[in-house]
């Protein structure tokens, strides 16, 4: 048996489909030249963004559209090579799949607001964001249904993409280099509020996560039912870590306070008690 009829040979064979070992072949070659191909374009975009790192969030999503686009190209080449008509399979399915259309509305919901962000660019790897239910997370990955965060406790979670389209996000990384936060505290009714302001500067000054330009103030913000409440505002460069800066803040404040003689109240209620006495008759 020569080569060309070991390539012809049939594998399976139903009307007008016809599996040959040619087809398996064609198909293992195909494949193997599509992922080296993607590798190689996958390395040039990696040393191409490392030499543009203010657009590398872009670039990423670019190669990624690029990638479903290739691989939808190559499936359909290799279904149509093998015989297999893809036009008729997907009229011959159109009636089964206005059918189940409901029950995976919520599927084509996320593979299109995939889409949706992978050509916006509103949402993009390395964002720092936070979700509606208040989980702060960094983008690691962008799939096309779903996509992955990585939070502040090191957890992975898996969000679905109609999440980003339909909810209201904050993504950090869009803001300006500095992010601007804030600590409340409130002191006791008597302190010196001019010492107080001064204490909450010196801590934040001395926090080497705070940026020094712009420069952390103070608001004394309002005489409270039990404090005289103040909040200290400062700029940090890594918004994602910010919760750790803001404890190293209240420890600092805490601290910087008992040497002070500064008090921080707890909440007083003051009750007062009427009695009622009965008349004789």
């Amino acid at each position: 048996m020569t080569f060309k009829e070991i390539l012809n040979t049939e594998l399976y064979s139903k009307g007008d489909f016809t599996i040959t070992v040619y087809n398996i072949f064609l198909i293992l070659i195909v494949v193997l030249i599509t992922l080296i191909a993607l590798k190689i374009v996958r390395r040039f975009f990696k040393r191409f963004i490392n030499k543009q790192e203010a657009e590398r969030r872009s670039y990423w999503s670019i190669y990624l559209i690029l990638r479903y686009i290739v691989w939808v190209i190559i499936i359909v080449f290799l279904l149509e090579s093998s015989g297999f008509r893809v036009s008729v399979l997907l009229a011959s399915i159109t009636a089964l799949l206005v059918g189940v259309g409901f029950g995976i509305q919520q599927l084509f919901s996320d593979i299109a607001s995939g889409i949706v962000l992978l050509v916006e660019r509103n949402l993009q790897i390395n964002d720092v964001i936070q979700l509606q239910d208040g989980t702060v997370g960094r983008v690691i990955h962008i799939g096309l249904r779903t996509s992955r965060l990585k939070t502040r406790d090191d957890i992975i979670q898996v969000v679905p993409n109609s999440n980003f389209v339909n909810d209201k996000i904050i993504n950090w990384s869009h803001m300006d280099y500095n992010t601007r936060f804030s600590v409340d505290v409130g002191v006791a009714y008597g302190s010196d509020t001019r010492l107080v302001t001064q204490i909450l500067l010196d801590c934040a000054a001395k926090n080497n996560n705070v940026s020094h330009s712009p420069k952390p103030f103070v608001r004394f913000n309002n005489f409270g039912d039990s404090a005289l409440e103040f909040q200290v505002f400062f700029w940090v460069r890594e918004s994602f870590y910010v919760e750790n800066t803001k404890s190293e803040l209240r420890y600092a404040i805490d601290d910087e306070f008992r040497k002070n003689g500064v008090q921080i109240p707890f909440p007083q209620h003051d009750i007062h008690i009427k009695s009622t006495v009965e008349q004789p008759k």
